[in-house]
């Protein structure tokens, strides 16, 4: 079949996105399709161009209701005929749909999943069967994802019903092993899996170590320029939502988003974003699945995520135009214990579990008796009740009326759900804390192994001096000389755990600025960090830090320029990071005035410099740093013995740029008349 004309004629484009088309022929040659894709790169294509080639009705099963009336609409544009089942509608529209189903009127049919738990609903899809089954967001299928949903986990049983329909599973954040729950719980038939491009080429990414209570002043003014806008802002609660919303409306037009808003305000909100009525939404994780806005420029988190899928989902709203876009998250160690509140609220006891599974018959039953029964809040019993779904020990109908599973091998699925959440949560830490080029993480935490060998050269990890949100800045004296000391450390042991290396390089008792100036040295590639735990005698796991001396650290001179910036935090909306001086020598040297001349070189110098970083395609101070190109402009060196005198000039620098500095210092006549350009060994 011809999918390239049918997609220009249908959808109007010229041609596929990459990756696209492949997948698109699969389906629609009937094929069992698993697709992990980015946000933003095409998937829903991938379900809709088969559909139209396949012809009949195709049945998409969405989680959001947002999400179906944003797709449902743009394809009613196209000209195709589409409906809807959700309870946003009326029950005569959901009869409607029904019949227009039934009579073949319908090229598309979405419904929520928990459609499906409506009694004769499957049955009546399956009298007249779908020509393609998609089920979007399909990691919340898994209880080893981010966003479980019991109503998903019982699609596999109503799937067979509907059968041959192909089906594709479609969702852009899936580990390898939500990716092979998501094939195993939909019983997929030889599926063919597309796996692709988890990087992205244009997103900056960030992360400041910065205390709650500075993150809301950090938001508003670095959303106040407005190429930073539009954007999206999450917060870890309803209550933080509202209070930063209604802060930043002062300054550009804002709301908040979550679930505790009405459906109707919450609809509004959306649409006034997507329309560029506001430039800013503060929203809860319940904002973001189905959003298509294109040109959101910033995304931030003012608090720790809850994993790294859900951190990739949400950042992947940015740059969808693919322009230069940027993400940052805002965290710190107080963060983890609001993680450990969530992981207490949404994981109940075993023992509330068992409770609640011994009063569940195999008849529905209303859940207000029952949880009146147990003496236990509502909130527990629900979340006991879905942890029994999760686990097929309980079910429930369309009004809420739960009964008893099919298993009663639950307990160590359970567990094992539990070890897994905890270790999402130690993942994230580990993600924000550990330095490491940001994209190349996550496209590793997929399983994209070869895609993560390649550094993104944007984010704070890999640029530092490009960053937005924390700036950078060369280490002071004081800061130089106990950097030389940690390296000086390693390279008569090699690798160390991090905080044997503290100790023995005795940088001071300031555990903190000590992984400062560890992770200053990561970033200049002088030594890397891996996450490492031991086991103690009690049988608790213990993790640490191990730091390995890389080749280019070894072969630093900790008397030269080591290439290291460090956080200024002041940059970060905190206080300015303390000067370490010189033993004996008070605070560090006082500002230096250059003359007119002085000046005029220092301009040279730093494009020569800049021309030099752009061909090797490095960071400017990986060629001089500020202040050995400060102590080139005081000495102007015209010959390569004068070169050697000037602190931080090694004879490797002296060697590769010698003669070029040489010559723009003679040409100068910084002090005498201009000499001729030749160099002078």
């Amino acid at each position: 079949m011809d999918l390239a004309s049918l997609l220009r004629a249908t959808f109007g484009f010229a041609s596929f996105r990459e990756n696209q088309e492949a997948v698109c022929r699969s389906v629609a040659e009937g094929r069992d399709v698993l697709l992990v894709m980015p946000t933003g790169a095409g998937k829903s294509l991938c379900y809709q161009l088969p559909a139209v080639a396949r012809g009949g009705t195709a049945l998409v099963v969405s989680p959001l209701i947002a999400l179906m009336d944003d797709q449902a609409g743009k394809l009613t544009g196209k000209g195709l005929k589409v409906a809807r089942i959700h309870s946003g509608l009326s029950r005569d529209d959901a009869r409607q749909a029904c019949r227009d189903y039934l009579d073949g009127a319908l090229q598309f049919l979405f419904i929520a999943p928990e459609r499906l738990r409506v009694p004769g609903f499957p049955e009546m899809l399956a009298r007249r069967k779908p020509s393609l089954i998609a089920i979007d967001e399909a990691h919340c299928i898994s209880g080893w994802g981010h966003d479980f949903r019991p109503d998903y986990r019982t699609l596999g049983d109503w799937l067979p019903l509907l059968r041959p329909a192909p089906i594709i599973a479609l969702t852009a954040t899936a580990t390898p092993i939500v990716q092979k729950d998501i094939v195993a719980q939909l019983n997929l038939i030889e599926p063919a899996l597309y796996i692709h491009g988890f990087r992205r080429e244009n997103l900056a990414i960030e992360v400041v170590e910065l205390s709650k209570p500075q993150r809301a002043e950090f938001v508003e003014k670095f959303l106040a320029r407005p190429a930073t806008r539009p954007a999206i802002v999450y917060a870890p609660s309803r209550k933080e939502s509202d209070a930063l919303a209604v802060q930043l409306n002062v300054q550009f037009p804002t709301a908040a988003y979550h679930a505790g808003l009405e459906a109707g305000t919450r609809d509004r909100v959306q649409r006034a974003f997507l329309s560029s009525k506001l430039d800013v939404v503060v929203a809860t994780i319940a904002f973001g699945m189905g959003i298509d806005k294109a040109n959101i420029r910033t995304v931030i988190h003012t608090a720790l995520p809850g994993s790294v899928e859900a951190y990739y989902q949400e950042i992947g709203r940015a740059g969808r135009d693919g322009l230069e876009s940027r993400a940052i998250l805002l965290h710190s160690f107080a963060d983890r214990r609001i993680h450990e509140n969530f992981f207490e609220r949404d994981y109940p006891p075993i023992e509330d579990l068992d409770r609640v599974a011994r009063v569940l018959t195999l008849e529905f039953q209303p859940a207000e008796p029952l949880w009146e029964r147990l003496e236990m809040l509502p909130d527990t019993f629900n979340k006991a009740v879905e942890k029994l779904c999760s686990q097929g020990a309980a079910q429930l109908d369309m009004v809420g009326q739960v009964r008893a599973g099919a298993t009663d091998g639950w307990r160590s699925g359970y567990k094992t759900q539990m070890a897994h959440r905890r270790a999402q949560l130690e993942r994230i830490v580990q993600y924000a804390e550990t330095p490491q080029c940001r994209m190349s993480a996550l496209v590793r935490h997929f399983g994209d192994v070869v895609g993560a060998s390649r550094p993104c050269g944007r984010c704070d990890f890999c640029a530092p001096q490009m960053a937005a949100a924390q700036k950078y800045a060369e280490p002071t004296p004081g800061e130089n000389r106990d950097l030389g000391r940690i390296l000086a450390t390693l390279k008569a042991n090699y690798a160390m755990a991090a905080g044997r290396l503290f100790t023995e390089a005795a940088v001071g008792k300031d555990r903190r600025y000590f992984e400062r100036l560890l992770d200053g040295l990561a970033r200049a590639g002088l030594v890397t960090l891996s996450s490492e735990s031991w086991t103690n005698p009690l049988g608790k796991e213990v993790a640490y830090r191990k730091v390995f001396l890389t080749e280019e650290g070894r072969r630093v001179s900790a008397a030269g320029a080591l290439g290291v910036l460090l956080p200024d935090e002041g940059g970060a909306g905190g206080k300015p990071r303390p000067v370490r001086a010189e033993r004996g020598k008070g605070a560090d040297a006082v500002q230096v005035q250059f003359t007119e001349s002085q000046a005029e070189l220092e301009s040279q110098l730093r494009k020569w410099r800049k021309a030099e970083a752009d061909q090797a395609g490095k960071p400017a101070f990986f060629v001089l740093s500020d202040a050995i190109l400060r102590a080139l402009v005081l000495a102007a060196p015209r010959t390569i013995p004068e070169l050697m005198t000037v602190r931080g000039i090694g004879p490797n620098k002296a060697d590769r740029y010698g003669a070029a500095i040489c010559a723009l210092c003679r040409g100068q006549g910084v002090g005498e008349p201009a000499h001729s350009s030749q160099t002078t060994a």
